[in-house]
């Protein structure tokens, strides 16, 4: 059936909304809900039209490919086959003994209460969270829905090795607002616990009920499919890829910084600034004595 939200419309508006994003953050899923946004019908039908009106633009120079992400779909390591220059590698190396002479850091964390980690729902997400939990130091995981049991005892060991060294874990989450988006955190949680990390705290920052009506992010009706869709009394389903990667990104930083004690990092970087002075005199007469 053919209505307003034609390929032509999709193109106009996708070319507005793309100036407002850096390359590779915005997934095509996440400009379809920037599109409904602005009126279009949250359906599989006009996700699917958006693919193609973007597979068209892309093709006719209209958008540039550079400018969405797909992080379900990436390459493991590097082929290496370019030429190998010796001037380039000498450089390279005298770079990183520079690197290694001036450079010295604590983590981040060592000093602080909290061990934290962010979990994600989707991968897709990841290209939005990462430059944040970069910045800080904070480990980023994907759940992609409810994650693997694998997944979940991995992350036991890592939070239980941190209580062992007096720090309190917690994950940090960000999900869809849907009956399984609720439902995920707690299944996480209660596995951990199963696990053996019994202290694991887990708070979940994304999406919630007031967020939605807040930002005034349009709902779909919850999946059928979901078994626990009939128990469910919440306004319906919305992806966290609706929300403004800027706004995602500003809410992970603030949910870091609620666990970080500034006073004590303030301590750390007193100590780092003394340390690196005996730190460089040491590399520095390694490297004299190197023959």
């Amino acid at each position: 059936m053919k209505d307003q939200f034609t390929d032509k419309w999709i193109t106009e508006n996708a070319r507005q909304i793309v100036k407002r994003y850096e390359d590779g953050i915005l997934t095509i899923r996440g400009l379809h809900y920037q599109l409904v946004s602005i009126g279009m019908t949250n359906s599989i039908q006009h996700y699917k039209r958006v693919v193609n009106a973007m597979i068209k633009a892309r093709r006719q120079g209209l958008i540039a490919y550079e400018k969405f992400s797909d992080n379900d779909r990436e390459m493991i390591g590097k082929t290496k086959a370019d030429e190998t220059i010796l001037e380039d590698e000498i450089e390279y190396g005298k770079n990183a003994i520079e690197s290694w002479m001036k450079y010295y850091f604590k983590n981040r964390w060592e000093n602080q209460p909290y061990y934290p980690e962010v979990f994600i729902e989707k991968k897709a997400l990841q290209g939005v969270f990462n430059p944040v939990c970069e910045r800080f130091g904070v480990a980023l995981g994907a759940c992609k829905g409810y994650p693997s049991l694998t997944f979940l005892n991995d992350t036991a060991k890592r939070f239980i090795a941190q209580e062992e060294n007096g720090k309190i874990p917690i994950i940090l989450y960000f999900g869809d607002y849907d009956p399984s988006g609720e439902d995920i955190p707690r299944s996480i949680k209660a596995n951990i616990i199963e696990l053996g990390c019994e202290n694991i705290q887990l708070v979940r920052f994304a999406l919630m009920e007031h967020q939605v009506v807040e930002w005034k992010l349009p709902p779909a009706p919850a999946k059928e499919t979901d078994s626990r869709t009939s128990k469910w009394e919440g306004l319906g389903q919305v992806e966290l890829d609706s929300v403004e990667p800027k706004k995602l990104q500003r809410l992970c930083e603030e949910a870091i910084l609620e666990y970080f004690d500034t006073n004590l990092h303030a301590d750390l970087k007193e100590q780092e600034s003394q340390e690196r002075f005996v730190y460089v005199s040491e590399i520095k007469k390694f490297v004299n004595e190197i023959e």
